[in-house]
């Protein structure tokens, strides 16, 4: 009975399907190739220029999100709400210094990358997620979203699909900002690497995000990612991941595992 009341009470529970996702690098780092394409064409994306991080190592940027939303996933309860409201804090500071407020539905499409970037990767990697695997996993971040006092989240899974679907096609737009970015991402990956991006992110993308980048519907990396998915538990799989990024990545990469 003692250890029962004192047994920490995590944000995600222990056998959520929350941490089945982002325990695992290469899922996680699928979710960062995904969310790259969106976040370039945000139309909010000027924001994140404002402090001139984004331009200047735009992959460091995504990997501080992605890790961020990670160490939440994994904290409990109490370490998880003081993350988000440093996360909360953190953009209040930069509204104050610009002098104007980041839009609610800005903060929503972020949350939204996540939870549909999750689900695609899981899903690209490893198994279709059950509408009962969906629901928890909103419910994870949907819970996200309220303790930063987001405004407009659907209560659940079925509600959230259609102001997803709204949310793409209000939100996006290809603008001078998503041309310096991916011309970032193929200076800092190199062309192969660059190219893997481009094919992830076809494979993992709605289609309007494709339709925005000009990106076929069909990767020619499926016969690569079948290969690599059998690859899994081999040891090769982790040796591919590192090939992935660059080396100056390779702390994130780890990290990504630590954090799990």
């Amino acid at each position: 009975m003692k250890e029962e009341l004192t047994k920490p009470v995590y944000f995600a529970s222990e056998t959520s399907i929350v941490r089945a996702v982002w325990s695992v690098r290469d899922t996680t780092l699928f979710v960062f190739a995904g969310a790259a394409a969106e976040f370039a064409l945000n139309k909010a994306v000027d924001w994140l220029y404002f402090t001139g991080r984004l331009p200047a190592d735009p992959l460091g940027r995504l990997f501080s999100t992605v890790q961020y939303a990670k160490k939440i996933v994994f904290a409990t309860e109490v370490e998880a709400f003081k993350a988000i409201d440093i996360i909360t804090s953190i953009h209040k500071g930069i509204e104050n210094k610009r002098g104007s407020v980041i839009p609610d539905w800005a903060y929503r499409d972020v949350l939204f990358m996540l939870i549909h970037y999750s689900i695609a990767s899981f899903e690209l990697l490893d198994r279709k997620m059950t509408d009962d695997e969906k629901e928890e996993l909103y419910n994870v971040f949907y819970r996200m979203g309220q303790r930063m006092m987001l405004h407009g989240l659907p209560p659940d899974y079925q509600s959230w699909v259609p102001v997803r679907d709204q949310h793409l096609r209000e939100n996006l737009q290809r603008s001078h900002y998503t041309e310096d970015l991916f011309k970032q991402y193929r200076k800092h990956l190199g062309w192969f690497r660059y190219w893997l991006l481009r094919e992830v992110q076809i494979m993992s993308c709605p289609k309007q995000v494709r339709t925005y980048l000009g990106l076929r519907s069909f990767s020619w990396a499926k016969p690569l990612l079948i290969a690599y998915k059998w690859s899994r538990g081999t040891g090769l799989d982790s040796l591919a991941q590192k090939l992935l990024l660059p080396a100056k990545y390779k702390k994130e990469l780890n990290e990504m595992v630590g954090a799990g």
